[in-house]
């Protein structure tokens, strides 16, 4: 298998083969960490025998036939069957219920504008972070509110997993092999959230993008949160959103050089209470931010050789006020968490699109 990464070098690695359906009903957990260890399998964490009645268990979850084939994965071109997908949730730990947002977030990683060969081949930290939207939130047990991006929730961590396990087996993203990020990151382990709609006080971030399901997941592919806080009695908006445009502008994140690059902002419930008070609206908070998170045009060209930006932006003098993307619709704004007057910024690798689809088994 070949690989590139940002930079265009090439790189040859030999990818383990993914594990096959086994009788695995009669190893201890210690033989289960033995036989993936041996096999290059699993991320390093104890695993939960994929036996044929867990997987069908998870397979009742779906629909269609658990054969097909519903996404090709790069850098590898994995196929990914419900079969597959569901042998990986079993390994992760998920109960049922949450089969259908694995599958979703499944094809959603297969979306050409995801590019996951990019996000795998990158030096950059990067990975799928899957927010779950919709009533499936409470009928799977989804955590919204405090420490959502933290342990403790079982489908949370288990359906984060269960897409690594997926990108590790299916995709061939091994550290080394496929996936060339220098240092890495935690939520290389797991990374899922669900959209805290009862505390938002706008509509669902899903229909926001013109996705009008009961139950959606968005898959966004960027680095750990970066928290902000403002705990300014008042809760003025000015204030918290220009502490979120500090926050975004930064020459050490990949974005900075690439216009196309997202941020997702994930916004507190007191945080989210205090704007909407000053009757802003999710297109006033990202047109605010695009125009606040700026930096000299000169400060880019002196720090980066090589800019994939929108042309109008190569035309600008030094002194001019570049923003960190090149249109307010790539800051995306959701509400996430509990009490406290904290939010968070997630950059982007650059060079990829998140995707917004329902959720289907």
């Amino acid at each position: 298998m070949t690989q590139t990464d940002e930079r265009g070098a090439d790189q040859v690695a030999e990818v383990p083969e993914a594990p096959a359906m086994i009788e695995l009903a009669d190893l201890s957990p210690e033989a289960m960490y033995e036989l993936f260890e041996a096999h290059g399998w699993g991320d390093g964490l104890p695993l939960v025998p994929a036996t044929p009645a867990r997987v069908d268990a998870m397979l009742a979850e779906a629909t269609g036939d658990p054969d097909e084939v519903i996404a090709t994965l790069q850098p590898r071109f994995g196929a990914a069957t419900r079969r597959v997908v569901a042998i990986n949730a079993v390994l992760a730990g998920c109960p049922p219920a949450v089969f259908p947002v694995v599958v979703s977030a499944v094809r959603a990683l297969a979306r050409p504008q995801v590019n996951l060969r990019g996000v795998n081949a990158t030096t950059h930290p990067s990975a799928p972070l899957v927010i779950v939207h919709g009533e499936i939130v409470k009928r799977a047990g989804f955590n919204a509110g405090v420490g959502a991006f933290g342990p403790g929730n079982r489908a949370n961590a288990t359906v984060g997993r269960a897409i690594r396990l997926v990108m590790l087996h299916v995709a061939g993203a091994r550290p080394g092999f496929g996936d060339a990020a220098s240092q890495g990151q935690p939520s290389k382990y797991t990374y899922c959230v669900a959209e805290n709609t009862d505390e938002s006080p706008w509509e669902s971030y899903a229909l926001s993008r013109k996705v009008d399901a009961p139950s959606a997941v968005t898959v966004h592919c960027g680095e750990n949160p970066h928290n902000v806080h403002d705990d300014e009695a008042d809760g003025d908006p000015a204030l918290i959103l220009d502490k979120i445009a500090s926050a975004m502008t930064s020459l050490g994140m990949n974005n900075a050089c690439i216009s196309q690059g997202e941020f997702f902002i994930g916004l507190g419930p007191e945080h989210a209470a205090s704007l909407a008070l000053g009757r802003l609206t999710r297109e006033d908070i990202a047109s605010y931010l695009f125009d606040r998170a700026r930096l000299p045009a000169g400060e880019f060209r002196r720090h980066f050789e090589e800019r994939a930006w929108a042309n109008w932006m190569h035309a600008v003098s030094d002194d001019h006020l570049l923003p960190m993307t090149a249109t307010p619709d790539n800051i995306r704004i959701f509400v996430v968490g509990g009490p406290g007057k904290h939010s968070s910024v997630i950059p982007s690798w650059g060079m990829t699109r998140s995707v917004t689809i329902p959720v289907t088994g």
